[in-house]
Formats: C-alpha cells, sequence, structure tokens
C-alpha cells in the first residue's frame, strides 16, 4: 500500500521546516516559500503554452532553481550548513541575463507601458511575473525582520521576474500578436 499524503499533524497550524523546527504555517519563511512554490506552478503553466523548444528548457532550469530556492527557504538556517542543500549561483542569474538580451534583441523597443493580455500564453507568463515579484517582496520582508535569506535568491527573483515581462513581450513576437499598450485616460 502507498503511504499517506495526509499526516494530520498541521492540523493545529504548525509546520515544520527542514531540520525539524516547528513554526506556525503563517509565518513568514512558510509564505515565502509557498509563494516560491505557487510562482513555480505558474512556470509549468507558461511552459506548457510555450511553442519553442528553447523557452520550454530555460523554463525547466528556472524551476529547477525555483526548487533550489524553496529548500534554501524551507530549511532552518540554524541546521542548513549540517544538511546537503542545493546552492543558486551566480551563472543561474547570468543565464536570465543571456536570455533577457537574446530576446531583447529581436524585439521592438517599447515605447509605452505594455497591459497583460492578447493570449492565454501572454497573460499567463505576466501572471507568473506578478507571483515571482511577490515572493521577491516575501524574501525582502524576511530580510527586514531579521530571518536568514540567501542574498543571491532575492538577486535571482529580481532578475526572474525581468526574464518574465520580457519573456511575455517575446511570446507575442512568437505568436505574432500585437501588444496591448497602455494608452491612458487624459
Amino acid at each position: 500500500m502507498a503511504s499517506k499524503i495526509y499526516t494530520k499533524t498541521g492540523d493545529l497550524g504548525k509546520t515544520s521546516l527542514i531540520g525539524g523546527t516547528k513554526v506556525a504555517k503563517s509565518h513568514i519563511r512558510i509564505d515565502s516559500y509557498g509563494t516560491v512554490d505557487e510562482l513555480n506552478s505558474y512556470i509549468g503553466m507558461v511552459s506548457d503554452l510555450t511553442v519553442e523548444v528553447h523557452t520550454k528548457e530555460i523554463l525547466r532550469e528556472i524551476q529547477d532553481r525555483l526548487f533550489t530556492i524553496g529548500s534554501s527557504l524551507a530549511c532552518d538556517p540554524e541546521k542548513e550548513p549540517l544538511m546537503k542543500i542545493p546552492d543558486l549561483k551566480e551563472t543561474d542569474i547570468d543565464l536570465l541575463e543571456r536570455e533577457i538580451d537574446s530576446m531583447n534583441d529581436i524585439l521592438p523597443s517599447m515605447k509605452s507601458f505594455i497591459l497583460p493580455g492578447g493570449h492565454i500564453a501572454i497573460s499567463t507568463t505576466h501572471v507568473a511575473r506578478c507571483v515571482c515579484r511577490r515572493a521577491e517582496r516575501c524574501c525582502v520582508n524576511m530580510q527586514e525582520h531579521e530571518l536568514f535569506v540567501e542574498p543571491l535568491v532575492i538577486k535571482y527573483l529580481n532578475r526572474l521576474s525581468d526574464y518574465l515581462f520580457v519573456l511575455s513581450r517575446y511570446t507575442a513576437h512568437v505568436l505574432n500578436i500585437e501588444e496591448l499598450k497602455w494608452k491612458p485616460r487624459v
């Protein structure tokens, strides 16, 4: 018989960090890695809606990095040095920057703000971008509350949201869909 997915250990609103430390499910650390998990799910959806093989490969890399980030955030920082938690590397940020530059080389320069929409793949990428910014804000909030967050995590999430914005524009380009330019009422 397969093991049960439910343990009932969280029924009273507590959960365990990697390392065994119990915290409230409302703890900012739980909110942070939960938001990264939500982001990872949206990245999966973006990948499912993407037609280009190269972009799908990059998105799978990103999902792997988000699991790395989630592991880091889910770990009790006092116990992490004793564990084998994968590390984020500066080269992970370099990859995002190269991808951003490569897509930007193809895209027309922006002359106005862009509204999310035009195609489900475009709007879903914008949703992923917004969730990424929320994950970044959660991590910054942890830092402001003097809870350890690897600085590279915040840098990666910042760059990833830039990547997702450019990917939404690139997706419009690939699908030959006109970007929805914001025309403010005056």
